[in-house]
């Protein structure tokens, strides 16, 4: 079962901000850990939204609307992802439970969302 455990981004990660040594040697530990596990498929940062764009469809079969980033609402933005392929929801609740704070200062949020395959 693929599980995406989304990481949500915040203040610190929209700013270009670097997370700590601390916990970057976390993060870096915990994702060796997913791969000796034999459970990681995949785990990128993205770049702020400063460097994206969004595309919204307001009319049905009309074009799109491209509007450059930064996007305000960083709660409901994303900074990365970690994909993993486990064999259960259980599991995949395990191993989000032991993610570190992925933005550091109490300010990280994990989305767990299962993959259609």
């Amino acid at each position: 079962m693929l599980f995406m455990l989304i990481v949500k981004a915040s203040k610190n990660s929209e700013g270009n901000n670097l997370p700590n040594p601390e916990l970057m040697d976390a993060m870096t530990k915990y994702n060796q850990e997913l791969v000796q596990a034999g459970v990681r498929v995949m785990a990128k940062g993205l770049h702020p939204t400063s460097n994206g764009m969004r595309l919204s469809f307001p009319e049905p079969g009309g074009k799109p609307v491209v509007t450059e980033g930064p996007f305000p609402n960083t709660n409901e933005l994303i900074a990365g992802f970690i994909l993993i392929d486990v064999k259960s929801k259980e599991e995949a609740i395990e191993w989000a439970m032991r993610m570190p704070d992925p933005q550091g200062y109490g300010e990280g949020q994990i989305e767990l969302r299962q993959v259609f395959e």
